[in-house]
């Protein structure tokens, strides 16, 4: 629901429809786009933006689609409904024309692929095509879209008849000619000529006589006399009656054939309803190019958060100057949901406030929107506006009564569902009790949970916004030192008027502004700067504290991930005791066997008691001594380890650590950092989690390590490489990968815009070689689907 009526006139959407007529192809589609209506169905709204995106897609991949100029059917059918009537030849090409647009435009989206395009994709499989018919068409009408002669077996023999005929008349004129010209009857470069059908040949008016025939014509001078030779009468008659023949076997044949469509005329109208759908979709797709617009990433609840938004009628007009039009950034969300904009006359108010309605509008339409894609967009189910002067003369209502009007409206209809858009609130009465009216119609839609965007100049109103929760100030920029507007919104402060510095700026006579100032007083000329002021400080201090528990929670998360860390090193530490008891154990059992098998060897040599219980002795000291102290030896006993992919390994006689990547019988491949190097398979040394990362410390200075938890306090988990080349995105996705880990996060975002599809299939085959990366997935539809990767590690 969007009120008043005129609604689309006054935030332009009118001239954007009436632009986006003037790029259809055909009168069906400009029907169509007249057909665009205000939507409030989530669902609706999404997959109607996923058409118009796949739709800018393929129109960006510069493969036109396949659109012809065609006739409307729709007429043709309708006088032809009744049996007995039929359809012309010219009707019938028409229906020939449509139906091979409609297979060809068909087979242009079925070719595409089927993940680039699912929903253009998706309509395509559902037309229903009709070759029979075109089978039907073919047999009867030739390619320029005559009846062929051998439409049928009688129409054959007809014309068959038609042309010996013709060729009989044409070889007894040109007898008679001869003659007549040999007689010097008529002149030697004379030719036949039509007169009512009917081959003549002119003659001058005394000789008429003299050539035996009807003369059916003379000119307007009379001196030319146009007979038909008696000779020829009987074969024209003959051609006359083949030729009524003719007309009547055409009629037969479209009748016959008339009969076989009528049938499906619904068919054909319902399924031709395609070509003017993607017709409509192509001028959107056109237009939403031409402004740089995107599909938004949508939300379904209420919420306005426009990123570099543009009034796409006011950048049109500034580029046509060769101006630069200046983005806004507009937020409206559940915890502020009233915009009050204050700032000088010409500063860009009303603009920012008819660029959101315009914007909301659009995209609740199913259009584009000319925003960065970093935007999100809510869902309203009510946009009303109060824009302009409202003067009624018919109801005799004054510019004030009917904003009032709009007022009680919005109050009466108005809820946590309603945009409401209001320029210049309060003004048109006397600004005391005006800014009264407003402040207590502010309080109201507070009350009622409504959004609202709202420009003023009433200091009551800012006041109200600095001191009500749900409710905030903006300002429109203004260069106090060239003394003219900026056209930027700048959120948690009010804004100013700059009345008397205008006036001076101006060139107002100096006495009047002096005399203005000492009316108004120095307390009130302070009040406003200091109101401002102060709100600037609030603002500029709810800032450093949502910095500095962003900090305390980011430091928080690294603590925590630095005693998981500890934890899992003590873990490893006891599995590596645990294993070298274990491996201790069986040298000592191995050891002890050696010993008795050495005794029994001393025994049946015939030793002395005494010196076997020395060797005795000796062993169990020294296996005494091996079990008190197994780590020591964990070194000197190392155990087997097979290797596999992702295992950490050195080069034997070196120290860096890297990670097994590729594991092959002769030669594997290990990365180093971000370098993978190629290594013969046995010079390679497996070591341990716990080493690594030791190894890795201790490869850190103090400086670095410095570094590194400056970039995890820091670390951004979202990268953008729209507009790279492939090989630029790569890299600059390898260093973020690197950083990513460096910081301990889990999940990063990668936005990389949908385009061609080229960048993110690049990035994809990349991620898909790093161990690291445990999983890479799309985002979801609602943030930005297929335009951003999801990484996790």
């Amino acid at each position: 629901m969007f009120y008043p009526q005129n609604f689309e006139q006054k935030i332009g959407f009118d001239v954007i429809r009436n632009t986006l007529k003037t790029q259809c192809v055909n009168i069906q589609a400009v029907e169509n786009i007249d057909n665009i209506v205000f939507l409030t169905d989530f669902e609706e709204i999404v997959y109607r933006q996923n058409l118009a995106d796949e739709m800018m897609r393929i129109l960006s991949e510069s493969s036109a689609v396949p659109l012809e100029i065609l006739d409307d059917l729709r007429k043709s059918f309708a006088d032809t409904r009744i049996e007995g009537t039929f359809l012309i030849e010219t009707e019938v090409f028409a229906v020939k024309k449509t139906l091979e647009n409609l297979a060809d435009i068909t087979k242009f989206f079925l070719d595409k692929n089927a993940e680039l395009f699912p929903n253009l994709i998706k309509i395509s499989e559902e037309v229903q095509l009709f070759p029979e018919i075109l089978k039907e068409i073919n047999k009867i009408l030739d390619k320029t879209g005559l009846i062929k002669d051998n439409a049928s077996p009688e129409l054959s023999k007809i014309r068959k008849a038609i042309f010996q005929t013709n060729a009989s008349v044409s070889r007894t004129m040109q007898s008679v000619i001869n003659q007549a010209q040999t007689d010097g009857v008529v002149e030697k470069d004379v030719v036949p000529t039509l007169r009512d059908g009917r081959l003549v040949i002119p003659v001058s008016a005394m000789n008429k006589r003299k050539i035996g025939g009807i003369i059916h014509d003379e000119s307007a001078t009379g001196k030319t006399a146009f007979v038909e030779p008696s000779a020829v009468v009987q074969l024209n008659n003959r051609l006359r009656e083949l030729q009524s023949e003719e007309k009547r076997e055409i009629v037969k044949i479209l009748t016959q054939f008339t009969n076989f469509i009528r049938p499906h005329y619904y068919d054909i109208q319902h399924n031709t309803k395609f070509i003017a759908k993607i017709d409509a979709l192509c001028a959107i797709a056109k237009y939403s190019l031409k402004i740089k617009a995107i599909r938004p990433y949508l939300k379904n609840e209420p919420e306005i958060n426009f990123r570099d938004a543009r009034h796409p009628l006011l950048q049109n007009l500034l580029e046509k100057q060769g101006k630069k039009i200046v983005p806004l950034n507009i937020f409206l969300d559940k915890n502020n949901r009233i915009l009050i904009i204050s700032g000088p006359n010409a500063g860009g108010k009303s603009v920012c406030i008819k660029t959101a309605g315009l914007l909301q509008y659009m995209l609740q339409c199913g259009l584009p929107v000319p925003f960065a894609e970093s935007s999100q967009a809510g869902i309203f189910q009510k946009i009303f506006i109060d824009i302009g002067d409202g003067q009624n003369i018919e109801n005799d209502l004054s510019t004030y009564s009917s904003h009032l009007q709009n007022l009680k409206f919005f109050l009466k209809n108005g809820n946590d569902k309603t945009l409401i858009i209001i320029d210049e609130f309060g003004s048109g009465t006397e600004p005391q009790i005006g800014g009264a009216i407003a402040q207590a119609t502010l309080q109201e839609f507070c009350n009622n949970n409504v959004f609202g965007l709202i420009s003023t100049h009433y200091t009551n109103l800012k006041h109200f916004a600095s001191n009500t929760k749900g409710v905030i100030n903006g300002a429109m920029l203004y260069d106090k030192t060239k003394m003219q507007p900026l056209f930027v919104l700048q959120t948690g402060a009010p804004g100013s008027s700059f009345a008397i510095e205008i006036a001076k700026n101006i060139g107002l006579p100096s006495q009047v502004v002096e005399n203005a100032e000492q009316l108004i007083g120095t307390d009130q000329l302070n009040f406003d700067k200091n109101f401002q002021s102060a709100a600037r400080d609030k603002r500029y201090w709810e800032n450093k504290r949502d910095e500095i528990r962003k900090k305390a929670k980011k430091t928080e998360q690294i603590l925590s991930d630095y005693q998981q860390i500890i934890a899992d090193i003590e873990d490893e530490k006891k599995e590596i005791l645990r294993q070298a008891k274990i491996e201790a154990k069986a040298i000592i059992d191995n050891s002890n066997a050696l010993i008795e098998n050495t005794i029994r060897k001393i025994k049946e040599s015939g030793a002395e008691k005494e010196t076997t219980k020395i060797v005795r002795e000796q062993v169990k000291k020294f296996a005494q001594k091996i079990s008190d102290k197994p780590e020591k030896n964990v070194s000197k006993t190392p155990k087997a380890h097979e290797l596999s992919v992702g295992d950490f390994v050195i080069i034997k006689g070196q120290n860096v650590v890297g990670q097994l990547v590729e594991l092959n019988e002769k030669t594997s491949f290990v990365l180093f950092g971000s370098m993978r190097t190629k290594v013969k398979t046995e010079n390679l040394e497996y070591v341990s989690k716990n080493q690594a990362k030791k190894s890795a410390q201790a490869q850190i200075s103090k400086k670095t390590q410095s570094e590194i938890r400056q970039k995890q306090l820091n670390f951004s988990q979202e990268i953008d490489v729209r507009g790279m080349r492939a090989i630029q995105a790569i890299e600059a996705v390898q260093y973020f990968i690197d950083d990513a880990l460096v910081a301990n996060v889990q999940r990063v975002r990668v936005l990389h815009g949908t385009g061609e599809g080229a960048l993110r299939q690049a990035i994809r085959q990349y991620l898909a070689t790093c161990p690291q990366v445990k999983r890479f997935f799309d985002e979801s539809v609602q943030l930005g689907g297929a335009g951003i990767t999801i990484i996790e590690f």
